[in-house]
């Protein structure tokens, strides 16, 4: 089984940058789907970004587009999202997660593995 680990995460400042970073072991993550989650406290479970097992179609949640961008190294077997322009609603713990399906996948039952996802804190 894949086993994913999140990094990146931190406190920073509305209108600063971050990049998160997913590490995959035990599979190659080229084979899955990849895709980011968010939750904050007291909220649901919300898609962030997705992407396709090569690469070649994204999808975002309302919320991030325009700021937030997916990407995938799969010779390094990482997947990465950068986030620009943060804003204090985007303070959650985001979480990375790999879908057999391999095309991209929005909700939560897609998914079958997931990290144990990294702390974004947005405050001024």
């Amino acid at each position: 089984q894949a086993e994913l680990v999140e990094s990146g995460g931190g406190v920073v400042q509305p209108g600063d940058s971050l990049m998160l970073s997913c590490a995959g072991s035990g599979r190659t993550l080229s084979n899955y789907a990849m895709g980011w989650f968010r939750q904050a406290p007291g909220k649901e479970r919300e898609f962030v970004a997705g992407i396709s097992w090569s690469g070649g179609i994204t999808n975002y949640g309302d919320s991030v587009k325009g700021r937030f961008t997916i990407s995938r190294d799969n010779c390094k077997n990482m997947v990465y999202l950068q986030m620009n322009n943060l804003r204090p609603e985007d303070t959650a713990v985001y979480s990375c997660a790999a879908s057999t399906v391999r095309r991209v996948v929005t909700t939560v039952q897609g998914y079958d593995y997931w990290g144990q996802g990294t702390q974004v804190t947005v405050s001024s």
